[in-house]
């Protein structure tokens, strides 16, 4: 069995859509495609991230940390999102 197989393989869009948005709100500099947010493209115009620096899927050139950071919040909004389902029923 794979370590990294998905519960809920048509979860992988969502969850990569929620990877970047939250990476864009952390002003990091990755993706953009799938960016929908447009706090990437803000930063990039104001030289906050150069334009040159972002890159198509590639995270290499962020720290551990950072990544870390995103993978955080990326949890704690997924139980915020289930505590919130739970609730209003």
């Amino acid at each position: 069995m794979a370590r990294n197989s998905k519960v809920v393989p048509e979860s992988k869009k969502a969850l990569d859509v929620l990877k970047y948005e939250i990476a864009a709100e952390l002003g990091l500099p990755v993706g953009k495609q799938m960016s929908l947010n447009a706090d990437t493209e803000f930063a990039t115009e104001l030289g906050a991230i150069p334009s040159s620096s972002v890159k198509e899927d590639y995270w290499g050139h962020i720290s551990s940390r950072d990544t870390g950071a995103v993978g955080g919040r990326i949890t704690a909004r997924l139980i915020q999102r289930a505590e919130e389902t739970l609730f209003s029923l």
